[in-house]
């Protein structure tokens, strides 16, 4: 069977729908076309444990980047909220505290681990200079991209050089003295990124950039009602716009010509003027037939756990403080290195964080669990790269790394299901590409860019200046895989559609 529309979407990732909706409000019959039988690729909620009444965002987790302008502009009934701990480090007995508003408790944190306000005043310098940076790129998100020299201009050439122009490392290794506090800085640099910290492709340093830049301050918010909730929201937009959204439709190939593009399945053909992509580049060069580029790799192994309550720390800090933002363990940037360095000889070694969602929001539980002292962890750990990971064998390493600065065994506090089994579920990079079609399971479906247009990049097409064009005039990116993609943030999708209108519209 052979339809037609004014525009295809390929994946119904959060992108997809947010390019949907405003293509539909734009008066455009689009349809989106998605494999799974539900929208929302890495940002959805699942029940994972069985029996257990706990939704939880079983991929994506936080949401650092999607811009208000873009919330407010689709009226999204969605509630992010902040946290108060930014993050806890463990360090033998004790711990480095960081609250998302540093205030006297970091100060004296930082005076106990270091043993002066040195360290932690070169913090407050380092990270005023950073938002230099990302305030000027902050409000460009939702636009054309700008210009490297105007975002250059606008901000001091020490930290330019420091972010942009040198690797990472070098910057924080100059300008900060314990390894401790090097690692906490290094962590945003490797979220979902294989590299070492002084890698010279500047991977990490774009990386880096993408989760400080949200906003201008890059704070990690949590979805109340976790991931599901957004998407749900996402989706309603879309369909009151008026897209049709089609679940359990497998693209196979794609054809492509200077006039329009035919999508096909194994029972359907999709005829289109335009074509937007929310699949991975590599994936959609798949189904073009074109030349593959590398096959992207991920490095993350994600776990989701339920616990009766949280465990005691051997440092006597409280639990519900230590776990309200991000619990470090095994992050000083030696432990990084070498965690990096072990992937590479082919072996994981446990270095990762951990969040608990329940404790800023605890309307992913059932009104039982709510009500007693359970909570939710999710622990996403770096580096989990090697080919054949043994998953189970990992965790049990994450397991034992944790326990070294809990007061009892993390598997003492482990809730369980209607059959007795543990309430851990366990996502290795392989199952991410397998659940979610993410080649490689690499959640940027490739490396991230840079948020501007290079000195002599084109700009002669609205995808070009946007960010969002392809090899194909009439196929555009609108996920991860543009520029600005990358996160749970809708930026790739707005782009991409406002790219497809400017063009309509000239």
């Amino acid at each position: 069977m052979t339809e037609r529309a004014d525009a295809a979407i390929v994946g119904g990732g959060h992108n997809a729908l947010v390019a949907a909706t405003y293509l539909a409000r734009a008066g455009l019959e689009v349809v989106v076309l998605e494999r799974l039988e539900h929208v929302g690729g890495a940002a959805v909620s699942a029940r994972p444990f069985d029996g257990v009444d706990a939704r939880l965002s079983r991929y994506s987790y936080l949401v650092s980047l999607m811009p208000q302008e873009l919330i407010d502009d689709l009226a999204l009934d969605i509630e992010l909220r902040s946290r108060s701990t930014s993050s806890y480090t463990p360090y033998g007995d004790n711990g480095l505290l960081i609250e998302t508003e540093p205030g006297p408790a970091t100060r004296a944190s930082f005076r106990e681990l270091t043993g002066s306000d040195d360290e932690f005043e070169a913090w407050q310098r380092f990270y005023a200079e950073i938002s230099t940076l990302t305030q000027a790129i902050a409000p460009t998100l939702l636009r054309p991209l700008p210009h490297i020299g105007n975002i250059r201009d606008q901000v001091d050439m020490a930290i330019w050089t420091d972010l942009v122009d040198e690797p990472l490392g070098t910057a924080i290794t100059r300008r900060f003295t314990h390894d401790i506090v090097r690692g906490v800085v290094s962590t945003d640099a490797l979220v979902g990124t294989f590299a070492s910290l002084f890698d010279p492709t500047l991977v990490q340093n774009r990386c880096f950039l993408f989760h400080l830049m949200g906003h201008g301050t890059g704070e990690w918010r949590v979805p109340v009602g976790g991931m599901g909730a957004l998407t749900g929201a996402l989706e309603q937009r879309a369909r009151a716009a008026g897209a049709d959204i089609r679940t359990n439709h497998r693209v196979t190939s794609i054809d492509a010509t200077a006039s329009g593009v035919a999508v096909h399945g194994a029972d359907f053909t999709l005829e289109a003027d335009w074509l937007l992509s929310g699949v991975a580049p590599y994936t959609l060069a798949q189904l073009l037939g074109d030349k593959l580029p590398p096959k992207p790799k991920g490095s993350q192994l994600k776990v989701n756990v339920l616990v009766d309550r949280l465990p005691r720390l051997r440092s006597g800090i409280d639990p519900t403080v230590a776990f309200a933002g991000t619990f470090h363990i095994d992050e000083s940037s030696d432990d990084l290195e070498r965690a990096y360095a072990s992937a590479v000889a082919g072996h994981a070694v446990a270095a990762g964080e951990i969040y608990c969602h329940t404790l800023t929001d605890r309307s992913i539980l059932g009104s039982e669990l709510a009500a007693s002292t359970a909570q939710t962890l999710t622990y996403f750990g770096f580096h989990a790269h090697a080919d054949g990971l043994d998953k189970q064998a990992a965790w049990r390493d994450v397991m034992a790394a944790l326990d070294r600065y809990l007061a009892e065994p993390l598997a003492s506090v482990i809730s369980k299901d209607r059959h007795g089994e543990p309430c851990v579920e366990i996502k290795s990079a392989a199952e991410v590409e397998s659940d979610l079609g993410m080649p490689g399971g690499n959640i940027f479906h490739g490396s991230l860019a840079w948020p501007w247009l290079e000195e002599g990049a084109p700009a002669h097409t609205p995808a070009q200046r946007w960010g969002v064009s392809t090899a194909h005039e009439r196929v555009l990116m609108c996920g991860s895989g543009a520029t600005r993609g990358g996160n749970v943030s809708g930026i790739a999708g707005h782009n991409a559609a406002h790219a497809l209108l400017e063009f309509l519209a000239t």
